[in-house]
């Protein structure tokens, strides 16, 4: 058994529309000879520009066959995580806000939308300890919550390393360790 290895083009909302398109055209164009390119996805802060902008993007993407994700959530309020839900985004990169609001939350359970958490603040490599991240309260909302790491080689933490200070700083339980690897790789499966 080999590994296996998926990709997701990441676009910045920081740039034009127009600037984006190349990055959505690009990954549509290279799934055709790739197929281990999946999906296209919005990065940046969103207090720049909001998902709409690029909702015909998302259309075409969808059509050409990629899986869409949006980071959202990050720097806002609910409202950035529900413009990337109406672009039909299956993954909401960070969703920290999320937990503001319960009928947002319903929104994500019924959906079955993967939350990729990294725990704040994700400028500052090491100041996660010193703030409470909302995953534990999203995990038990039984929302399909995953722990990341956000950009590694930019900010200087790994995936190992976010588990060990969701356990030791943040107070995850084993099991809701367990529950958070399960949910990645039920995320990646589906």
């Amino acid at each position: 058994m080999g590994l296996s290895l998926y990709w997701i083009f990441d676009a910045v909302r920081h740039f034009t529309v127009d600037e984006a398109a190349v990055v959505f055209r690009k990954a549509a164009e290279m799934r055709r000879e790739f197929p281990s390119i999946i999906g296209i996805g919005l990065g940046g802060d969103e207090r720049r520009r909001g998902s709409l902008p690029f909702a015909e993007l998302y259309a075409k993407a969808r059509a050409a066959g990629l899986r869409l994700t949006n980071h959202a959530g990050e720097t806002t309020g609910p409202e950035a995580i529900y413009e990337a839900l109406a672009l039909g985004s299956e993954r909401i990169g960070h969703a920290l806000s999320a937990i503001q609001d319960p009928a947002l939350i319903d929104e994500l359970k019924a959906r079955g939308t993967a939350l990729e958490l990294n725990p704040p603040p994700t400028s500052a490599p090491g100041l996660s300890r010193l703030c409470k991240s909302p995953a534990a309260p999203l995990l038990r909302c039984r929302l399909l919550v995953t722990l990341n790491s956000d950009d590694p080689a930019f900010f200087g933490s790994d995936v190992a390393n976010e588990y060990l200070l969701a356990h030791t700083e943040q107070g995850f339980t084993r099991e809701e360790l367990r529950q958070l690897a399960a949910n990645s790789i039920r995320a990646a499966s589906s």
